[in-house]
C-alpha cells in the first residue's frame, strides 16, 4: 500500500455554485464551504500516475464516488493499493473516509456511445425538475486547454509531476470541465458532485480542441434531493477521447 499526504484548498469560493461558500453551506448544515470533488479526484489521481503513468489516462477505466464532504484546509490521507489489474485509491480526512476510486484496463469493450450535440437555447434557466429533459442533449461547446489553464489545475491539487507540464492535460480539469456541461446549461444556485466513471480513450493535450458534448441520461429524487446523470463525451478530431458518467444532486433537500 502507498500513502499520499496532501491539504485539501477551496478554489471555487467565489463561483456561481454557492454550496463551496460557507455561509450557504451551513445553511444545508454543513460545517463549511465544500472543497470540489474535482479537485479531491484531482488529488486521489497522483498515486495512480505515479504507479500506471500516462497509460492510466489513455486507456484505462475509472469510478469515483464523494461519501463525505471535504473541507479547506482538511488533511488528506490518500491509499493506493493494487490488486493484480485492479488499483483502489481511498481519501480520508478527520477519521472518515471522504472518496473512493476504482480504476482497471479498459481493454476491447466496443465503440463508445454517441452523444449528439444539442441545439443553443435563448436562455440558461434556474434548474428545476421539470426542465431537465431526458435524452434531450445540451448545446455543444469547444473547449481548449492551454498551458497556464492546466498549470493552475495542477497547482490547486498539489500536482508537480512534469508530464502535465509537458502537456498532458491534468485530471483535475477533466473533471472540472465535466462540472462545466452542466452550469452552462443551467443556472444552480447551490449543488453537490457527487460521483463520476471515466473511460479513457486516447490522451487529452493541451492544444487539442474538444468538442462537449452532454446529454441527461437520468433523474431520480432520493431522501429529498434531486438527482441528475450525465453522459458526457469529450470529441477530439472526431473521435471520442473520453466518455464521463456524471451525477450530481441538481437541488439540494431544503432549497427554496
Amino acid at each position: 500500500m502507498r500513502v499520499y499526504q496532501a491539504t485539501a484548498r477551496n478554489f471555487s469560493a467565489e463561483t456561481e455554485n454557492r454550496i463551496h461558500s460557507d455561509e450557504v453551506a451551513a445553511e444545508f448544515g454543513f460545517a463549511g464551504a465544500l472543497v470540489p470533488g474535482a479537485a479531491i479526484f484531482g488529488h486521489m489521481t497522483r498515486p495512480l500516475l505515479d504507479a500506471l503513468g500516462t497509460n492510466w489516462l489513455s486507456n484505462w477505466r475509472a469510478d469515483v464516488r464523494f461519501l463525505k464532504p471535504a473541507y479547506d484546509g482538511d488533511a488528506l490521507t490518500i491509499h493506493h493499493e493494487a490488486q493484480g489489474e485492479e488499483h483502489c485509491v481511498r481519501c480520508q480526512a478527520r477519521g472518515l473516509v471522504l472518496a473512493e476510486l476504482t480504476t482497471s484496463p479498459s481493454g476491447s469493450d466496443g465503440p463508445p456511445s454517441a452523444v449528439d450535440p444539442g441545439l443553443t437555447p435563448e436562455l440558461r434557466p434556474e434548474i428545476r425538475w421539470d426542465n431537465v429533459e431526458i435524452g434531450e442533449p445540451f448545446p455543444a461547446w469547444t473547449w481548449t486547454p492551454d498551458t497556464v489553464a492546466n498549470a493552475e489545475s495542477a497547482a490547486q491539487v498539489e500536482d508537480d509531476l512534469s508530464c502535465y507540464r509537458d502537456g498532458v492535460i491534468h485530471p483535475h480539469a477533466i473533471l472540472s470541465t465535466a462540472n462545466r456541461t452542466l452550469t452552462r446549461r443551467y443556472q444552480l444556485p447551490a449543488w453537490i458532485h457527487v460521483g463520476s466513471n471515466l473511460r479513457f480513450r486516447r490522451l487529452l493535450r493541451i492544444g487539442d480542441e474538444i468538442g462537449v458534448r452532454t446529454v441527461p441520461r437520468r433523474k431520480w429524487r432520493h431522501k429529498g434531493h434531486e438527482f441528475v446523470e450525465l453522459r458526457i463525451n469529450y470529441v477530439v478530431e472526431g473521435m471520442v477521447a473520453t466518455e464521463i458518467g456524471h451525477v450530481a444532486i441538481f437541488r439540494i433537500r431544503g432549497s427554496n
